[in-house]
């Protein structure tokens, strides 16, 4: 379907909203990226697993702050991956102005991941000292 033609009246008047399809898509597009891109798939995995402790241990603020973080990372990670394939369609040869745009696009991940450490690595530190707190005084 042609991008011009996609908003005219006649198909506009066709089209109708199919969110099975649309959830569909988006679930082969995460699992396309959690099978074939390592880096999102192990920070996916620690988020999960710190998620798991400040739910145990009731920190449910701290766990809407990872939600956060988490998703944050992952949008910016998976943007970054849509840019690089993006790229590497247009061209294998080696293009310095390619690589300033995947140089540019690996920017937003990096500040993303930072963010993402950041809280991550505070509620680590809160949820140890929950659970030494807690063996201290049993």
């Amino acid at each position: 379907m042609d991008i011009n033609n996609k908003f005219e009246y006649k198909r506009l008047l066709k089209h109708q909203y199919q969110p099975l399809r649309k959830i569909r898509v988006v679930t082969n597009g995460f699992w396309f990226i959690l099978r074939y891109d390592f880096s999102v798939t192990y920070k996916l995995i620690i988020s999960v697993l710190v998620l798991g402790l400040t739910l145990y241990f009731n920190q449910y603020t701290h766990s809407i702050i990872i939600l956060l973080a988490t998703g944050y990372m992952l949008s910016m990670e998976i943007m970054n991956t849509c840019v690089e394939l993006l790229c590497d369609f247009q061209t294998k040869k080696f293009d310095p102005k390619i690589k300033i745009i995947k140089d540019v696009a690996a920017v937003s991940a990096g500040v993303s991941i930072i963010v993402w450490l950041v809280v991550i690595i505070y509620d680590l530190i809160d949820v140890v000292e929950i659970v030494l707190n807690n063996r201290l005084f049993s």
